[in-house]
């Protein structure tokens, strides 16, 4: 892949002078036009060998846009807080909103590039996660991402050329570690294993483009001009109408369903259920204090419909629990920073630190339900989420983390019942809305979106739990010992 990199390229000392300044207002333009529009944020990937101008290439590009608008992040070893999140968080955290520039110089390809190197992986390790960076990048593109990657190659000769000629001057040498000279002498084996990162996730949607980066001025127009020619493109487009990617959901023939086959109102009185009670909860609470638990988190989804005993459900739990081990987050319609970015990157940015929780009330399956019947995006949007969700919590339950998931059930006389007391009960009006009966008329939407929800999403690393809610007693009890099951299994394994 690397032979047109291998030829030396070179742009005279004239000719560059003669074409930076129109480059440099042309890219200044396109960035106005972008950050006018606001319709898609640009993420530029930098990655390549170590010595071939890619920092450089970064510090150019910051000089010839505004840097006001233009996020740039470098990738260190991870921190503390890093390690105790999954792989991927620390690049959801920095990607750009919309109408801006991302520069990430190096990100989620990297370490996996450098492990396969440095055998610290295998090759099945390796094409799995080659197949994650995939469907990753894929994600990102559906969700409006312009998406530019650009690899930065020496040949082995004059890798060791440059590497050298930047330790003799003492202006740069502190450029030139031990490290890169490891990483040298292991030249060969970084480009096989580089070369099979690069032919794999080089896609229609996202594709590398290798640079030679033998001669400054030849990569600094490669990218500027590559740079500009995207955003020109993008700025000019149209928004296609993107394909459904997935099979169309069909209701079962009888009308029976993982909802209408529930026994709803299941018996337990007060008087079962204050000992039971307290026997999950201090059940819960050990399982807190376990030692084994500090190598796990714990994310918590409650869903369910309206008025079915959420919060209840969650008071029970958190009461179990020390006020220092969890965070509570409640999911309403998103804001104006969380409309500029993927509709998960709310959620990744809330994902809790080993030894503890993190319970969301409503969650990122608002795509599924809420967005489907109320058309707040299109029907591809809605389709693909449910393999970008399993991947997302394939990828939390590949870390550690507990992922348990509740939807509560009750039937529609009970909700009725409920809306009403509501209304009827000062301290209880807050909980009533419009929205709460708007809803309640799109009641067989609802439904047959939970049904596709549960059949498409429950999975064996986050299964989906269904709790009968007419009887609130009850489903507070199913829920803290499905809840506590959970735990102490992914305990048991280790």
């Amino acid at each position: 892949m690397f032979e047109s990199a291998e030829l030396g390229h070179r742009i005279a000392r004239a000719e560059y002078a003669r074409r930076e300044p129109a480059l440099r207002a042309a890219l200044l333009e396109a960035q106005f036009a972008l950050g006018a529009s606001g319709r898609f944020p640009v993420v530029i990937v930098i990655g390549g060998v170590d010595g071939a101008g890619k920092g450089e290439t970064v510090n150019l590009l910051n000089e010839w846009m505004d840097p006001r608008h233009i996020h740039t992040h470098a990738y260190p070893p991870p921190s503390d807080e890093e390690r105790e999140r999954p792989r991927m968080w620390r690049y959801w955290r920095t990607l750009p909103p919309r109408g801006t520039i991302g520069i990430l110089f190096g990100a989620w390809h990297t370490d996996p590039v450098l492990d396969r190197v440095a055998r610290r992986s295998d090759n099945d390790t390796y094409e799995r996660q080659i197949e994650e960076i995939c469907r990753f990048e894929q994600m990102l593109a559906d969700e409006g991402v312009l998406l530019l990657k650009y690899w930065f190659h020496l040949s082995r000769r004059d890798q060791k050329a440059r590497l050298s000629a930047l330790a003799k001057d003492p202006l740069t040498r502190w450029r030139v570690t031990a490290e890169d000279w490891r990483r040298f002498a292991q030249y060969d084996r970084f480009r096989k294993v580089s070369e099979q990162l690069l032919r794999r996730t080089s896609t229609a949607h996202a594709p590398w483009q290798i640079v030679e980066g033998l001669d400054e001025h030849y990569r600094s127009l490669t990218v500027g001009e590559s740079l500009l020619a995207a955003l020109r493109a993008r700025l000019k487009r149209t928004e296609p109408v993107v394909p459904v990617r997935a099979a169309a959901v069909v209701p079962a023939l009888d009308r029976r369903s993982v909802l209408s086959a529930l026994e709803l109102d299941q018996p337990l009185s007060r008087e079962q259920y204050e000992p039971l009670l307290e026997r999950w909860q201090g059940r819960l609470n050990r399982l807190s204090r376990h030692a084994k638990f500090r190598r796990h988190s714990v994310v918590v989804v409650f869903e369910g419909v309206d008025a079915a005993g959420k919060g209840g459900a969650i008071r029970r739990v958190t009461a179990a629990l020390d006020a220092r081990q969890y965070q509570g987050v409640p999911v309403a319609a998103p804001s104006e920073e969380e409309r500029a970015q993927p509709y998960l990157w709310r959620f990744w940015r809330n994902l809790p630190r080993r030894g503890h929780f993190a319970l969301f009330d409503r969650s990122w399956y608002g795509r599924v339900l809420v967005e489907r019947v109320e058309r707040l995006c299109s029907e591809s949007d809605w389709m693909r989420a449910y393999g970008e969700i399993n991947d997302f919590e394939a990828e939390l339950a590949a870390h550690g983390v507990i992922v348990v998931k509740f939807w509560l059930q009750i039937s529609k006389a009970e909700q009725l019942r409920r809306f009403r007391e509501r209304e009827r009960v000062a301290f209880k009006n807050f909980k009533i809305t419009p929205e709460d009966w708007r809803n309640r008329r799109r009641w067989n939407d609802y439904q047959q979106a939970v049904c596709d929800m549960v059949d498409r999403t429950s999975t064996d690393v986050a299964p989906w739990t269904l709790v009968e809610a007419d009887n609130k007693l009850f489903a507070r009890i199913k829920v803290l010992s499905a809840l506590t099951g959970r735990i102490e299994a992914a305990l048991q394994r280790g």
